[in-house]
């Protein structure tokens, strides 16, 4: 992500943005970018306002255009009434939202979100969610990195899945989950006879602490199975798949720092 915005050295190989190489030619592609950060780097000494008009200088944007943008992007981004509000006095998600504000100054053609609603809460994180899609529904691209796997699901057209540096799958949320998870997931408690009746019954699980989890194209089947033909006590339960069994399933449950 550095390397495209044109932050850190290309290490290898070849890397164009715009067709452009990020070595030759950093200024044209930084012109043609918005950046939001996964810190907060929003100047404390301005108004929500003066920090989109002071941003909107380092693209000589003449001033009354940038005046106008700002008006339209903090009311775009619902910020309208903290339009004088020192940045002291935003909370997290309206700084979030002000940042994003911010990497739209200069009608960007691509848009790199580091981390766009960590540490958001519900609300912040799904008004965030509603802009970025009425971006890309605009014709906007963007690229983002994110832990949060629902996030990845509900907004990329396009995801890969890294672990350790490596590229492990690409490809459509959907089909990722289709193909490494199935369609559902059956979960039914870890004890000795539910543990005996999957392995009688030939079905493969996967151990997730105290639970034991089949991924599976038949969930009703399987669960019929566990609570007619086991006569298991315990609860079983039906969920569909999503991206983080996915990303679990490709790289385990360990902790990563």
């Amino acid at each position: 992500m550095k390397m495209i915005q044109c932050v850190s050295p290309k290490t290898g190989g070849t890397l164009e943005v715009f067709g452009m190489d990020v070595d030759t030619h950093q200024r044209e592609i930084k012109s043609r970018l918005g950046v939001v950060p996964q810190e907060n780097n929003l100047d404390p000494d301005f108004s929500t306002y003066r920090n989109l008009l002071i941003y909107a200088r380092y693209f000589g944007i003449p001033k009354h255009e940038a005046e106008q943008r700002a008006e339209e992007l903090l009311a775009f981004m619902q910020l309208e009434e903290k339009r004088d509000v020192l940045i002291d006095k935003l909370s997290g998600g309206m700084k979030r939202r002000l940042i994003i504000a911010r990497a739209l100054i200069n009608a960007p053609e691509l848009l790199i979100l580091d981390e766009p609603t960590i540490g958001l809460d519900p609300q912040a994180r799904h008004l965030i969610w509603e802009k970025l899609r009425s971006l890309q529904a605009a014709g906007n691209t963007l690229v983002l990195t994110t832990h949060y796997l629902d996030e990845a699901e509900r907004l990329c057209d396009r995801l890969v899945i890294m672990d350790q540096g490596k590229i492990l799958v690409e490809g459509r949320p959907e089909d990722l989950i289709r193909e490494h998870a199935g369609s559902d997931v059956v979960e039914v408690e870890r004890t000795q006879k539910a543990t005996a009746c999957l392995t009688g019954l030939g079905v493969t699980y996967d151990v997730a602490g105290d639970l034991l989890q089949v991924f599976t194209d038949r969930p009703h089947d399987v669960a019929r199975e566990l609570l007619e033909v086991c006569r298991h006590e315990a609860a079983v339960t039906v969920r569909p798949a999503t991206l983080e069994d996915v990303f679990l399933r490709l790289t385990g449950r360990s902790l990563r720092e």
